[in-house]
């Protein structure tokens, strides 16, 4: 007989978690229409919105399986991801990134996107690294 152990939430730091709280109530428009339709486990798991994962918050999180889903811009440097992105990999999250024109021109082929993504994850586990 195996023991289960309780999903928790990832570890983070006190500054992380005020700011996730206040990036919850500043979310952009792209953030706000992708919530309104991966909340309330709309694509069959739990999401949470701005969560703090060690020093960095990530904008949407699954616990079981781990998915992040990331809504990237212009303000995103993709040298200063790198490492960002190692973390929350290390961590065992699979990131899912999605652009703001995506959400905002393609709203239904992200979703389903996301969702296939999201089923193929909870039938074969993360992807290999």
């Amino acid at each position: 007989m195996t023991d289960v152990v309780p999903m928790t939430r990832p570890r983070h730091t006190d500054l992380a978690a005020a700011r996730a709280r206040k990036l919850r109530n500043d979310q952009t428009i792209s953030e706000t229409n992708l919530w309104k339709s991966i909340r309330k486990r709309q694509l069959g798991v739990r999401f949470r919105r701005q969560v703090p994962i060690g020093p960095w918050i990530v904008d949407f999180a699954c616990l079981d399986p781990k998915i992040v889903i990331e809504v990237d811009d212009s303000s995103h440097y993709w040298n200063e991801e790198q490492e960002r992105t190692a973390y929350i990999e290390s961590q065992g999250f699979t990131i899912l990134r999605l652009d703001n024109k995506e959400i905002t021109l393609a709203h239904e082929d992200s979703i389903a996107w996301l969702r296939s993504c999201i089923d193929w994850i909870r039938r074969h586990g993360p992807p290999p690294r």
